[in-house]
């Protein structure tokens, strides 16, 4: 279990006054609002920092560290990723996890078919990218952008680029690596996966 957890990226400066527009890489971007140390990753350490002040500007976070005012003192800090100890993250609510305590999980299908080991999770913004590394070397990437407790339905469902109408996903598919783009919405799409061929084999359909 990792004791830091990223909190966010600095993406550049901004301003002269030794502010840094940071991309958040949490859920909630006002709890940098509470954050009053975070851990600088320089490539050879994590360099402590005191947050001065925090500001907020559409989907990035304006922070400024104590003792660092002049342009030149962060010129450094781009590109570098952002931490916080575990003591500092924030609580979580029943069955929420952080990014970093699932990386190495194993994946299996609902057959209790081994797939592979969860590698990477990329946080975009619009959605978490999963990927699942296999044994054969292949990958597997899951995008749902707009996923969120009021959007539980899916709207459209791609793969490898192509729509895709079914309700699974056969093994073949995954083995031979896959990219899997899903589209959420909160309304159901009652046109999608209705086929016959839509349902998985295992389906039992009464013929009354």
């Amino acid at each position: 279990m990792n004791n830091i957890l990223q909190v966010g990226a600095v993406t550049s400066t901004h301003g002269l006054a030794g502010e840094v527009k940071v991309f958040p890489t949490t859920d909630d971007p006002k709890r940098f609002k509470k954050l009053k140390q975070v851990l600088l990753d320089t490539g050879k350490d994590m360099l402590p920092l005191e947050v001065e002040h925090v500001k907020f500007f559409k989907n990035m976070v304006i922070l400024k560290f104590k003792g660092y005012d002049r342009i030149e003192d962060i010129m450094g800090f781009k590109g570098k990723n952002l931490y916080v100890t575990r003591e500092n993250a924030v609580r979580l609510k029943k069955d929420e996890y952080f990014i970093a305590d699932l990386i190495g999980m194993k994946v299996y299908t609902e057959d209790e078919a081994y797939l592979g080991e969860l590698t990477e999770v990329i946080t975009t913004g619009a959605n978490d990218v999963y990927t699942v590394h296999m044994e054969n070397g292949k990958d597997v990437t899951i995008e749902a952008p707009l996923n969120s407790e009021e959007n539980l339905y899916i709207k459209e469902m791609k793969l490898n680029g192509k729509s895709y109408t079914h309700n699974y996903f056969s093994h073949e598919d995954l083995m031979n690596g896959a990219k899997i783009q899903i589209e959420m919405s909160n309304l159901p799409n009652k046109n999608r996966g209705i086929a016959a061929e839509d349902a998985p084999y295992s389906f039992s359909v009464d013929e009354k």
